[in-house]
């Protein structure tokens, strides 16, 4: 039975939370403060290799970025603000990392309890924003409650593969709690979060890793998406339409959104429809025609892109010139150039490079951080990966490498009272 006890680490457990719920809104100074500060009060006397690792690869990125910035022109503002952006990695990390105080089981429920907390707040949102506004429009629903989580579907891929986390909870409370996050995390009707499900769940099951069978499943998995996503083309949502067709429509454009090569920014409908694409071929456009070294070695901190026109924001700002693009690989092409994104991959394959474990509870979590590697390549894609404002999967990803050493020191411990008896 899975109970909530007060234990001496509660602050520790509070501060994740606040964490965690502070990154899901839309003030990135907030987050960076609280972050900040946690980061500050919860240093330990000793790091593993590992985090120190992943932390040394975004701060290279960073210190492209920074020694670009000598030539070029720029501000104090705009080159404080892009240091804050670039070091967001760095700082979920160990902050995730620094947070993981608990023994094993304590740490899982405070995984679980927190993405239970998230998912009744996101219920809540959107219960009240129907009764307000009496809409069940999709893109406001979307817009007041959330556009994703990836947090809920890290916690509901832990709670499908408790036994393998070797999770204690009665099937009652574990129903009740895959049924709130499974019911809130669909109502974000994201398709990052589908894609992200996906993953993570092959990945648990071990099939990201190379084998014959892995790869039989693989292909299946391939061969029913593009059967899906054929029967989605033919039905062909609207574009104006409401409730899930507005989210089977976004899936119908997902590929040509995120990869077509010519757009007609004069036609509204595909200068929207396809904006990160266009956002991509200005973005590689702009720093071509700064010559060979912005290409190897981006145009630094404060570099901005220029649009050509004035656009309403999420902040509802309009600009012409952006700091940041959808895109991670292109953000940090604009800002460390080629030798930013090659250390961004070399981050991506480290992560996925996982060591096999004969323990069940660590190969699981090895599994989940090599699932996440996958998940960012499309994440960095689509969403800025690790960089975007509104993003925890640094700290989760930060606390799961923690979580695997409490998990093998608790191993060692018991082996050893074993022995001695």
């Amino acid at each position: 039975m899975m109970n909530f006890t007060i234990y001496k680490s509660f602050p520790y457990q509070i501060l994740f939370l606040f964490c965690i719920v502070v990154s899901l809104f839309a003030n990135y100074e907030l987050t960076f403060v609280v972050w900040f500060f946690t980061l500050l009060i919860t240093i330990k006397r000793k790091y593993s290799v590992t985090i120190l690792k992943y932390c040394a690869i975004f701060l290279a990125i960073l210190l492209v970025a920074t020694v670009s910035t000598l030539f070029s022109k720029t501000t104090l503002f705009l080159f404080i603000r892009d240091f804050t952006y670039l070091v967001k990695p760095i700082l979920g990390l160990l902050v995730g990392y620094q947070l993981c105080r608990f023994s094993s089981k304590l740490a899982l429920k405070v995984l679980i309890y927190t993405g239970l907390a998230i998912s009744i707040l996101h219920l809540v949102t959107l219960f009240f924003t129907i009764i307000q506004f009496r809409t069940l429009s999709v893109n406001f629903l979307r817009q007041q409650g959330g556009y994703f989580s990836d947090y809920e579907i890290y916690v509901l891929i832990i709670l499908i593969f408790y036994k393998n986390f070797k999770i204690e909870i009665s099937k009652k409370q574990r129903t009740v709690l895959l049924l709130i996050i499974g019911l809130s995390s669909f109502l974000y009707l994201a398709r990052t979060n589908l894609i992200q499900f996906i993953i993570l769940y092959v990945g648990l099951k071990g099939y990201l890793v190379y084998s014959h069978r892995s790869l039989k499943v693989i292909l299946s998995v391939l061969l029913v998406t593009i059967i899906g996503y054929t029967a989605i083309v033919y039905s062909n949502p609207k574009r104006e339409g409401k409730g899930i067709q507005a989210f089977l429509y976004k899936i119908k454009i997902a590929p040509e959104e995120a990869f077509k090569t010519r757009i007609n920014k004069d036609d509204w409908k595909d200068f929207n429809d396809n904006y990160r694409s266009f956002e991509n071929i200005i973005t590689v456009k702009q720093v071509s025609n700064n010559g060979p070294r912005a290409v190897l070695f981006g145009e630094g901190l404060g570099s901005t892109l220029n649009i050509g026109r004035k656009i309403l924001t999420n902040d509802n700002e309009y600009v012409q010139y952006i700091p940041i693009v959808h895109n991670g690989y292109m953000t940090i092409f604009l800002k460390s150039g080629l030798l930013g994104v090659i250390l961004l991959l070399v981050f991506l394959i480290h992560l996925y490079r996982q060591k096999k474990s004969n323990l069940e509870a660590l190969q699981a979590i090895n599994y989940l951080l090599l699932g996440s590697s996958v998940f960012l390549i499309v994440s960095n894609w689509v969403f800025l990966g690790l960089y975007l404002k509104l993003d925890n999967k640094s700290i989760i990803i930060g606390f799961l490498i923690a979580l695997r050493e409490v998990m093998l020191r608790e191993y060692k411990s018991q082996k050893s009272s074993l022995n001695e008896y």
